[in-house]
C-alpha cells in the first residue's frame, strides 16, 4: 500500500509540475516574492474553517494550525478594489516526513499545491484572475494525505495588478483586530431628535427577518446615552432581552467599581436576571431568556427620570406579540447624572468571531420619544455609522439607511454593496402613535 501512495504521490507531482512550467520541483515552491504591489494577508484575522466539522484543524492567531483533517475546509475573505491578475503565495510550514497536497480555489478556479517539507516559507499557489471589484473567497482543502499534518499556514502573499494599498482586509493584530475583524463590523442608527425637548420615554418597533436570527447576533433597539436594551441570538436554545445600564466610573472590570459609582437596581420583572456586567466599560445587566421568532415584530419602550439630586432612574418595558402585554425587564439608577434620554441610536452587531462569516439584516420601525410634558415626537431622521472595524476599511460588510418604509441594519458575511459612513436617512412618517397606556406598566 505504501508503495502504490507514493507512486500515487509522484504522479501527482508531475502532473502539478507540468501546469507550473516556469519553474520545477522544490525551487517553485521556495520562492520568496518581492513587490511593490504586494499584500501580505495574514490568516488569523481574515479566514474561517467552513465546513460542518471542528476536529483536525483550527484558526488561530497564527493562522491555520493543526490541520490533520483531510474533510477540513478553510476559506479567508480579501477585498479587492478593482479587477486583474494575481499570484498568491502561502506563508507556511510543512512537517518532515512525506509531501502533500492541498487545493486552493478561487472563484471556482482551483489549483493544487504541493506541500514540501520545510520551515516557514512561501509556497506558490497559482495565478488568479479578479473580473470584478468585490470580496473574493480563497479556500483551502485537503487532498488525501501520507502523515500526520498538512501545514501550518499564517498568511498569504498577494501579488498582481488587482491588489494595492485600497484592497480590504484586516491588515495586523495590532489593537486585538484579528478578533475584531472576525466579528465583523457594528453598525448603528443615531436618531436626530428636535432641539431643546426632554426625552422622557423612548419607543421603538423591532422585526428580524426569518433567516437572519444568526447567532452572535444583538440587534439593539433603544439605545441611550447611558445603556442599551434590545435581543440577542445566545445559543440554539437561548436568546436574551437584554437591558443594561453603564456606570460612570470607567472600567471593565466590575469588581473595580466603588460603591458610590455603582449601578442600583431599583425592581425587576418575573424571571428577569439581573447582575453586573464588564469587558466593554461595566454597569448594571438584566436580561430576560425568552424565545423570540424571527419574522415578527417586538416593542421596545425605555424611561428615563432625573431626580434632581445627581441621579437618574431607567426603567425598560418589553412587549412580544406572543405574550400580548408589556412585561417589565428591570429598573436602574445611575448616579453622577441628572439628565432625560439623549443620543438615541439603534444598533447591529455580532458577538462571535466564529459567526462574523454569516450576515444578518433588521429593520426598526415607528420611533417615538415623548416629552416630559406627555407630548409625542416621530422620529424620522437618522445618521448610519459603524465601528473601528468599518472605519478602518479592514471590513467593508456593512449597510444601513431606510428602505421599505422602515429604517434597517446590515452586516456580516461578506457582501459587496456597502453605505456610506455617516450618510443621512429619512423615513416616511407614519403618524402612528404608540397606543399605551403608561400608568399600567408593571
Amino acid at each position: 500500500m505504501r508503495t502504490i501512495y507514493k507512486l500515487t504521490v509522484l504522479l501527482l507531482a508531475i502532473t502539478f509540475l507540468s501546469v507550473n512550467k516556469k519553474a520545477t520541483g522544490k525551487e517553485k515552491h521556495k520562492i520568496k516574492p518581492q513587490s511593490d504591489t504586494a499584500i501580505i494577508v495574514p490568516l488569523g484575522g481574515n479566514a474561517w474553517r467552513t465546513d460542518k466539522d471542528t476536529l483536525g484543524g483550527k484558526i488561530t492567531n497564527d493562522g491555520i494550525v493543526d490541520w490533520t483533517n483531510p474533510e477540513a475546509e478553510f476559506t479567508a475573505y480579501v477585498r479587492f478594489s478593482k479587477p486583474g491578475k494575481f499570484k498568491m503565495y502561502l506563508d507556511l510550514s510543512a512537517p518532515k516526513g512525506d509531501s502533500s497536497f492541498i487545493y486552493v480555489s478561487v472563484a471556482g478556479v482551483k489549483h493544487l499545491v504541493g506541500l514540501w517539507p520545510s520551515e516557514m516559507i512561501y509556497h506558490r499557489a497559482g495565478e488568479w484572475t479578479v473580473s470584478d471589484t468585490g470580496y473574493v473567497a480563497i479556500t483551502f482543502k485537503g487532498h488525501p494525505k501520507h502523515g500526520s499534518v498538512y501545514a501550518n499556514i499564517k498568511d498569504i502573499k498577494l501579488i498582481g495588478d488587482a491588489v494595492g494599498s485600497k484592497t480590504n482586509y484586516v491588515k495586523n493584530n495590532d489593537g486585538d483586530f484579528f478578533y475584531w475583524g472576525r466579528r465583523g463590523p457594528s453598525v448603528h442608527l443615531n436618531y436626530t431628535l428636535p432641539n431643546d425637548i426632554n426625552a422622557e420615554w423612548f419607543y421603538n418597533e423591532v422585526t428580524v427577518p426569518k433567516g437572519n436570527d444568526v447567532l452572535g447576533s444583538y440587534f439593539m433597539a433603544c439605545g441611550f446615552g447611558e445603556g442599551y436594551f434590545g435581543m440577542q441570538v445566545n445559543s440554539p436554545a437561548e436568546r436574551h432581552i437584554l437591558f443594561s445600564v453603564w456606570s460612570p466610573y470607567k472600567t471593565d472590570d466590575p469588581k473595580t467599581i466603588p460603591q458610590d459609582e455603582k449601578i442600583i437596581m431599583l425592581k425587576k420583572g418575573e424571571n428577569v436576571h439581573t447582575g453586573e456586567f464588564g469587558n466593554e466599560g461595566s454597569g448594571g445587566q438584566s436580561y430576560l431568556n425568552y424565545m423570540w421568532k424571527a419574522g415578527n415584530t417586538y416593542r421596545f419602550l425605555v424611561h428615563a427620570k432625573p431626580d434632581g439630586k445627581g441621579r437618574t432612574q431607567y426603567t425598560a418595558y418589553f412587549y412580544a406579540p406572543e405574550v400580548g402585554k408589556w412585561q417589565l425587564i428591570a429598573s436602574f439608577s445611575r448616579p453622577k447624572i441628572d439628565t432625560y434620554l439623549k443620543h438615541l441610536h439603534s444598533f447591529l452587531e455580532n458577538f462571535d468571531p466564529e459567526q462574523g462569516i454569516y450576515t444578518r439584516e433588521v429593520y426598526f420601525n415607528n420611533e417615538w420619544i415623548r416629552d416630559n410634558n406627555g407630548n409625542w415626537t416621530e422620529l424620522t431622521k437618522a445618521k448610519f455609522t459603524c465601528d473601528n472595524t468599518g472605519a478602518k476599511g479592514y471590513r467593508m460588510d456593512y449597510a444601513g439607511g431606510a428602505k421599505n418604509g422602515s429604517f434597517y441594519l446590515k452586516n456580516c458575511g461578506f457582501f459587496n454593496n456597502y453605505t456610506m459612513r455617516n450618510a443621512l436617512f429619512d423615513r416616511l412618517a407614519k403618524g402612528k402613535v404608540p397606543g399605551i397606556d403608561l400608568t399600567s406598566l408593571p
